[in-house]
């Protein structure tokens, strides 16, 4: 049996120019097996950065697509360009989309293009994650990267993991979910070890894990009401808590790592899966029946009548 409809994604990776998107998408590709090598944009390797132009130039210029797969679910990943020039292209591209990753720089923070782009994915009304990246970058700042995005918007940014060093120094990130840390090899392969959080990371990844617990909670009053009586929130109840606040859009949960170097990308595919809408949970859509010319309304199901939009 092929995989189910309720186990695809359709992924944009959006940001600012120059944070890292391609490399990100490259570094997903890698790791779902869907490349071979891990391509890079400098080096004229990227196989979504393809068009002669865009070699030249380094930058992405037009939305590029391809697929993989991670446990047992299927994602069609479409990388965006994030230059002012093009962002025609990454509007087009969230009216078609599941959900979004928005890629922060840790140096940079969230930049004009950013704030461009999320009203795009609020236009499509686009569930999103939030991914900081170039951790390994000097003067990296996972917490004002998080900050930044939650005074830009006005949302609720929540932190599901905590670097361990940041900086040229990067090399581990801690899940606040799982409470585990994952240590990267410095070999650009993605491979990594699970290691218990050490003491000197403890006591603020708990704090942090508190905070995440409790955006969790508030969404689901028998969550909130087990909480708060002391129960303990086991670790399913909490993906499945992510996954609500996400498609409801009351908060958006923030990873973090380096692309560049292949660390921390594992956690968010993971989270792609988890938290990003199927194509059935995007609902119905309105369409215009190119007979009659009335407005329809075609649900995401198969016994459906056959409607295609071309992007």
């Amino acid at each position: 049996m092929g995989i189910t409809i309720d186990k695809k994604r359709n992924v944009a990776i959006i940001g600012h120019g120059s944070v890292g998107k391609t490399t990100l998408s490259e570094a997903i590709l890698f790791n779902g097996k869907a490349t071979k090598r891990l391509g890079r944009v400098d080096e004229g390797s990227s196989v979504l950065d393809f068009e002669p132009e865009e070699q030249k130039r380094n930058i992405t210029i037009s939305a590029s697509l391809h697929h993989y797969e991670w446990d047992k679910h299927r994602v069609i990943l479409i990388d965006t360009p994030g230059y002012s020039n093009f962002l025609t292209e990454t509007r087009n591209t969230l009216r078609v989309a599941g959900g979004a990753v928005l890629v922060l720089g840790a140096v940079s923070g969230v930049k004009v293009q950013t704030e461009r782009l999320w009203e795009y994915a609020d236009e499509f009304d686009v569930p999103r994650i939030a991914f900081v990246n170039e951790m390994d970058k000097e003067r990296a700042n996972f917490e004002k990267a998080v900050s930044d995005l939650a005074k830009a918007f006005d949302v609720r940014a929540v932190p599901v993991v905590m670097p361990h060093e940041e900086g040229p120094e990067f090399k581990g990130i801690v899940d606040l979910v799982t409470m585990k840390l994952n240590l990267y090899k410095d070999d650009h392969s993605g491979a990594y070890e699970v290691k218990e959080v050490p003491p000197e990371l403890s006591e603020k990844a708990l704090k942090l894990r508190e905070q995440m617990v409790e955006a969790i909670v508030e969404t689901d009053d028998a969550l909130m009401e087990k909480y708060l009586e002391g129960g303990e929130v086991t670790e399913e109840e909490l993906k499945k808590g992510l996954r609500e606040g996400v498609l409801t859009e009351k908060f958006i949960p923030v990873l973090c790592g380096s692309a560049y170097n292949n660390m921390g990308i594992n956690l968010l595919m993971d989270m792609i899966n988890d938290c990003l809408p199927s194509p059935l949970e995007r609902g119905p859509v309105k369409v215009s029946d190119p007979k009659s010319g009335e407005e329809v309304s075609r649900a995401p199901a198969e016994d459906e009548p056959f409607s295609a939009l071309v992007f």
